[in-house]
């Protein structure tokens, strides 16, 4: 999926009323792609939204300005990677082969980050993301593939972008995933959406 901007931020706020006040004030302050806005498990409210990196760093602003008592978490990435901008959009890529890094932020910003940070210091692919969907209790959930090295160097570079905020970070390293859990991943990580992988030698 070709870009069509540059910038992309979320908001994280523990007050849904102050998350809507903080949304209609980004979208009066500048002129912005509006992704989508909303509550979240937990009661909380989250918004992302995109845009020129001034449009953005504006539009951020003037949220945090309204809803700053109720922050739980922001993040702004001024050149997007392209996978994370098309993940966000909703597109999805297939697993493929190698290693896995699953990662969990408390927040989607923090998770944001995180992907960001892997996706341009390595050359891990993104296999899945999802942003504080139904089963998430608000947290975010991202897998990314590649050579056990460079998922090794992902897992470290995710802890050291997060080490600045408050977003609790968990993550695991599946260095030789069974053909199973491949098939499963392409189906995506919630238990909603799975399908039934037959092993081989099950008995009827």
């Amino acid at each position: 999926m070709r870009k069509t901007y540059p910038a992309l931020a979320a908001i994280d706020l523990t007050d849904i009323p102050t998350g809507l006040l903080a949304t209609d004030a980004l979208l009066k302050r500048s002129p912005i792609a509006f992704i989508r806005a909303g509550t979240i498990t937990g009661g909380r409210w989250l918004a992302l939204f995109g845009g020129t990196t001034a449009a953005v760093e504006e539009a951020l602003a003037a949220a945090l300005e309204r809803g700053q008592e109720a922050l739980a978490d922001h993040v702004l990435l001024p050149d997007v990677h392209p996978d994370l901008y098309a993940a966000v959009h909703g597109v999805r890529q297939a697993a493929g082969e190698g290693s896995l890094l699953v990662m969990e932020t408390s927040t989607v910003p923090a998770l944001l980050r995180a992907v960001e940070t892997v996706l341009k210091g390595t050359s891990v692919r993104l296999a899945e993301l999802r942003l504080a969907d139904a089963g998430l209790a608000g947290k975010g959930v991202a897998v990314v593939r590649g050579e056990l090295a460079d998922v090794e160097a992902a897992d470290a570079l995710a802890r050291s972008s997060l080490q600045r905020h408050p977003a609790a970070f968990s993550s695991r390293v599946v260095s030789a995933p069974h053909q199973a859990t491949l098939l499963q991943l392409a189906h995506g990580t919630a238990f909603a959406t799975a399908r039934v992988v037959e092993l081989e030698g099950e008995e009827a």
